[in-house]
């Protein structure tokens, strides 16, 4: 097998591959980055607001959060249709539908074909959101699964500062080129991601789970390096191979009925960290800067420039974490990330109050840091954690249902945001900030580090090896967080098991409790 990877010198393998991989199919989280903040813009510009006929706050937040309402759909479909087609396929067709919505809204005649429009593209990223990181974290090394991922969501945050800017240069157009122009780059982004969709290797996961095994190795080894005898591509497909005939043998299926049944709590974990990534008020942020520097003072193409010059700091902020994440680990990010967050969302109220000549630059430097401390933790964070903890046969359905919590949380903050700017004002910020502590607390008690897990040993974390051996002979469960562990591998060879405690009857029941308390003591790299 050797022999045929040295006649192949210039195919892409090992790291060249991975990080081209990781990089491409990053524009799909570039899209939906740069549809939040196109839509930022433009809906604050003279030619667009006058094209609609001047929409008051309920309109604007429908042309805004609609799109949410198209990626809820086809995010929870996703799944199902990952499964089928393949990571690969659905990466294309989720490109090609966002392209023709992005089509429609740039040649948009009225507020209906606009909502049509949004709506559309809403079908595309909701499978874009789903499918990107369910691949990326398939083709991962777990080393660096974290580091990939966080990677992604800076390319998510380019795009948004890139269509910020976008918008600012052509709010100096003087027609409805203005925001035409900037929806129409969109269209042309999806359309790159669509036909490189086609030339990028498919998840080996999947295709060893369809059966296709000789492929899904020919995928690891090239990931590895392109010698189809490395031993640790080899370990890692027989790994892969030994899971799903596991998943098989143990004849549970596939169906949402058997996932809530035995992952509950994964799910509820998954489904709560894109909850809360939206309650903790990203989106009044993102979609809404420069509504609110207005509030603050800042007028017209000011308020454009300070989102935009927020938006660079914003991108900045993302890549600390891509060392972190593999270093820090996944909780104290969170837990770091929340407290800050809540700490400048109370600051932002504080000063619209006290409405003063200060206000409108220390409601701009409250902004930038409530972003920088997002960017950096309850942004890429929850688009990480929930494909890493399911394992590979409900993968695709258990982040379809987290991805489809993040678009209806997204929809409800983009949609009410502008009724309660008008109505509560300044409360509305440490409303959100009450929300950052409630997530501090959740991460706390709940969520396990997962830094440095392979996905096929992610049941170890959750203690569920050892609660089925319980439950089969009739021991008593007891109740598990995983503590954080601070290393650089994993090995359940080296885990030791620590007292406990036991959560509440009633929290028991809801996150499903596993077996018992245990810390990890990873190993060091090799």
């Amino acid at each position: 097998m050797s022999n045929e990877t040295t006649n192949r010198p210039r195919r892409l393998v090992g790291q060249s591959l991975l990080y081209t991989i990781s990089v491409f199919v990053s524009l799909g989280v570039f899209l939906f980055g740069y549809d939040q903040g196109v839509m930022s813009g433009i809906i604050t510009g003279p030619y667009f607001r006058k094209y609609f006929d001047y929409p008051g706050p309920i309109e604007i937040g429908t042309i805004v959060a609609v799109l949410e309402i198209g990626a809820f759909i086809t995010s929870v479909a996703a799944g199902t249709i990952g499964d089928k087609i393949g990571r690969r396929g659905t990466l294309f067709v989720g490109a090609l539908v966002f392209t023709l919505g992005g089509a429609i809204q740039t040649f948009t005649v009225g507020f209906w074909s606009m909502i049509i429009g949004r709506i559309t593209s809403g079908f595309g990223v909701g499978l874009l959101s789903t499918i990107v990181p369910i691949y990326q974290s398939e083709i991962s090394p777990p080393n660096h699964r974290g580091a990939l991922a966080c990677m992604e969501f800076t390319c998510n945050i380019v795009g948004y500062s890139s269509s910020v800017w976008t918008d600012y240069f052509c709010s100096f157009l003087d027609s409805d080129l203005s925001w035409r122009i900037p929806l129409f780059i969109q269209c042309v982004i999806g359309t790159v991601l669509a036909v490189g969709s086609l030339l990028i290797p498919e998840s080996p996961r999947w295709l060893i789970d369809v059966g296709n095994e000789t492929e899904g190795l020919r995928v690891i080894a090239d990931l590895h390096g392109g010698d189809y005898d490395n031993p640790i591509a080899i370990a890692e497909y027989e790994e892969i191979k030994d899971k799903v005939r596991e998943d098989r043998e143990s004849g549970d299926g596939r169906s949402y009925a058997m996932m809530w049944r035995k992952y509950k709590r994964r799910v509820l974990l998954a489904m709560s960290s894109q909850a809360f990534a939206q309650l903790n008020g990203i989106n009044v942020i993102s979609y809404y800067a420069p509504r609110v520097f207005e509030e603050a003072g800042w007028i017209g193409r000011q308020a454009i420039l300070m989102t935009g010059i927020n938006s660079i700091i914003y991108v900045l902020s993302t890549l600390p974490t891509w060392y972190l994440v593999d270093h820090w680990g996944r909780r104290a990010i969170l837990l770091s990330g929340a407290v800050v967050m809540s700490a400048s969302l109370v600051a932002t109220g504080w000063w619209m109050y006290v409405d003063v000549p200060q206000t409108p630059n220390a409601v701009v430097i409250c902004v930038i840091i409530f972003n920088a401390a997002f960017g950096y933790s309850w942004g890429p964070i929850p688009w990480l954690y929930p494909p890493e903890i399911m394992p590979l046969n409900i993968r695709a359905k258990g982040v379809s249902l987290s991805t489809a919590t993040n678009w209806a949380f997204n929809f409800l903050v983009g949609e009410i945001t502008p009724f309660l700017q008008e109505l509560i004002e300044w409360r509305l910020y440490p409303m959100h900030g009450f929300f950052c502590i409630c997530s501090f607390i959740l991460v706390y008690f709940l969520y396990p580090e997962t830094k440095g897990v392979p996905l096929e040993e992610m049941d170890a974390v959750f203690g569920e090896e050892e609660r089925e051996e319980e439950l089969e002979y009739g021991l008593e469960t007891e109740s598990l967080v995983p503590s954080q562990h601070s290393g650089r591998d994993y090995s359940t060879e080296d885990r030791q098991v620590s007292s406990n405690n036991r959560w509440p009857g009633w929290l028991s029941k809801i996150v499903g409790r596993p077996s018992r308390r245990e810390h990890y003591e990873p190993i060091r790299d090799q």
